[in-house]
């Protein structure tokens, strides 16, 4: 029993203190950001909504400088003011930058967020149990190897929510006559625009490589276009 309780315990407090910092984040985001006004944005965002036969996107702007994009469960969208420059400076395209809210959609649209919750709880289980089994055997690093393997399995969940989202984008994009090229092109890009050349171990990593993804959506359109 004394085991049980200190297994639920953690995972519970982990659950409750998520949730916590959650909301905290969505008012902090929604307190440093503004509503899209960018009009050749807004009319490509249009013709994603048509599709979805939704009346409006909310799209915001998040003020930092980084290039990003996110969304809340709840549907709402953000670019970071970055990605506004950088479209501003003629780096990246409106095109290309509809492919991030389309992307952005597929997160929400497949429940990502939630999945990630309890994908959460499911991995401080097996953080926990894989601590006290392997602490056993190898007791001076037993937590260390436990921590290592749930990260590996948290990145592993983590790149398949971005293909899944990628393909969700993809078809979006073909539906409203945007096409995938924008996506491809950001893909191609976007190790530059982030600053983020030098990656960790592929097992690591929370979203797969540029190329992969790339390799990924020609893949999808092209079985698209042999079952049309």
């Amino acid at each position: 029993m004394l085991k049980l309780i200190a297994i639920a315990l953690p995972i519970i407090l982990g659950i409750i203190s998520l949730r916590a910092s959650t909301v905290g984040d969505r008012k902090k985001l929604f307190s440093e950001s503004t509503p899209l006004q960018e009009p050749i944005l807004k009319s490509l965002v249009k013709k994603i909504s048509s599709v979805l036969e939704i009346p409006d996107i909310k799209i915001y702007v998040h003020e930092v400088k980084s290039f990003n994009g996110l969304a809340t469960p709840n549907g709402t969208i953000f670019i970071t003011r970055g990605t506004l420059d950088a479209f501003y400076s003629g780096k990246v395209t409106a095109e290309e930058i509809s492919s991030i809210v389309a992307h952005e959609l597929g997160h929400v649209s497949l429940g990502h967020s939630k999945k990630r919750m309890i994908d959460f709880s499911t991995q401080n289980a097996l953080r926990i149990i894989l601590s006290l089994a392997i602490g056993r055997l190898i007791p001076a690093v037993g937590t260390y190897i436990a921590n290592f393997l749930t990260s590996m399995l948290a990145s592993k969940l983590s790149r398949n929510d971005e293909y899944e989202a990628d393909a969700y984008a993809a078809a979006l994009l073909t539906k409203a006559g945007i096409g995938v090229t924008p996506q491809i092109s950001l893909l191609k890009k976007l190790d530059g625009l982030t600053g983020s050349a030098s990656a960790p171990p592929v097992w690591l990593m929370s979203h797969p490589k540029a190329e992969d993804r790339i390799n990924a959506i020609i893949r999808l359109s092209e079985n698209w276009e042999t079952t049309t």
